[in-house]
C-alpha cells in the first residue's frame, strides 16, 4: 500500500496521465493550474477570467485533496509578462482576505503556450490525521 494519493478533479482534467496535485500524508503539491474553463476547456483570452478561473481550480484541487485554503502555505504564480501582477493581485486579495494569513508567494517570468497569460502551481500542509 502506498502513502501517495493521487488527486484528480473532474473541472480541471489533465491532457497527460498526471493528476491535478498529489498527497502523501499531510503535504499536497499541486501540478501546474491555469484558467481553463471546464465547460468548453478553453483558455479565455482575458486576464481577469483566467485568474477567476485558476483561483478557482486553487480552491477545487485543494478541497479534492481533502484540505481547504487555509493550508495552503505557497503559491509559485508564472506570468507571461511580470507586469500583470498587478491584474492578479485583486484575486489573490479576494482569496485570501486576511494579510496576516495569505500564504506566501512567489512570481516568475516564463514563456507560455497558446493564450495563457497566467499559471501557477502549490504547496499545502493539512492537519495531521488522528492514527
Amino acid at each position: 500500500m502506498t502513502r501517495r494519493q493521487s488527486i484528480y478533479v473532474d473541472d480541471f482534467p489533465h491532457a497527460n496521465p498526471v493528476p491535478a496535485a498529489c498527497r502523501i500524508d499531510n503535504m499536497v503539491y499541486s501540478g501546474v493550474i491555469y484558467g481553463r474553463d471546464p465547460a468548453t476547456h478553453e483558455v479565455p483570452a482575458d486576464m481577469d477570467k483566467q485568474c477567476q478561473l485558476m483561483f478557482a481550480h486553487v480552491r477545487i484541487i485543494i478541497e479534492a485533496a481533502g484540505g481547504s485554503l487555509d493550508d495552503i502555505i505557497k503559491i509559485n504564480l508564472s506570468l507571461r509578462d511580470k507586469a500583470h501582477r498587478l491584474k492578479v493581485n485583486p484575486h489573490w486579495e479576494a482569496l485570501f482576505p486576511d494579510p496576516a494569513t495569505r500564504p506566501a508567494r512567489q512570481g516568475y517570468e516564463i514563456a507560455m503556450s497558446g493564450n495563457i497569460q497566467v499559471q501557477c502551481d502549490f504547496i499545502a500542509v493539512l492537519p495531521d490525521q488522528p492514527n
